[in-house]
């Protein structure tokens, strides 16, 4: 492995502990960011800072923001009765490219993953439960992703939500569109039979 002297070790080193970043594109980066002028490293060097400072979770949803409340959660057009549950705010980003979705959202930042040590108390749980408590909401959706971990949390969360009154349902996993069914797998086939609908 090679090794660089001093301040260029020490970038490389910290931008190899991004995730998804390895050793090389760590090397690729950090040669990128020193042949950038002054002014250009500096303005990289104030975004990330800024980032860190200003962007904090929201009141209402747990997603990222700037204020106190999101854009999403201040919009007095979307529906405060159903509200998406995801795991984590680029799945906020997601949902939204479609611009289906007319209601709220709420970020678990995680989901529930013995293996990993994540237990029910360390992700954004409790706060969905005050906010199907106060009265408006009819329908939670939950959004995890299809894994085993997406599945138990969204299984434990119908559980505490159900007996509230409020409807639960689960997005609908199976065949993309454009996708050959010849290419899928058992499981998502088996989803995209459980999930059909009338025509």
């Amino acid at each position: 492995m090679q090794h660089y002297t001093g301040a260029l070790d020490r970038l490389i080193d910290q931008l190899g502990r991004l995730p998804g970043i390895g050793r090389k594109t760590a090397q690729r980066l950090a040669f990128h960011i020193i042949n950038l002028s002054e002014a250009e490293v500096m303005a990289l060097s104030d975004s990330i800072a800024q980032a860190k400072l200003n962007i904090k979770y929201c009141s209402v949803c747990c997603n990222i923001s700037e204020s106190e409340k999101c854009s999403i959660c201040m919009d007095e057009k979307r529906s405060d009765e159903i509200i998406c549950v995801v795991a984590d705010p680029r799945d906020v980003a997601a949902m939204e490219r479609a611009k289906d979705f007319k209601g709220k959202y709420h970020v678990l930042h995680g989901v529930i993953s013995p293996m990993d040590g994540v237990t029910p108390d360390m992700i954004k749980i409790r706060e969905l439960l005050h906010r199907v408590a106060d009265g408006n909401v009819k329908e939670i959706i939950m959004a995890t992703n299809p894994t085993i971990e997406g599945e138990a949390t969204a299984m434990y969360v119908a559980k505490l939500i159900k007996p509230m009154g409020v409807k639960v349902s689960r997005i609908a996993h199976g065949l993309p569109v454009g996708a050959d069914i010849e290419y899928a797998d058992e499981v998502t086939i088996s989803k995209a039979l459980e999930g059909r609908r009338e025509l």
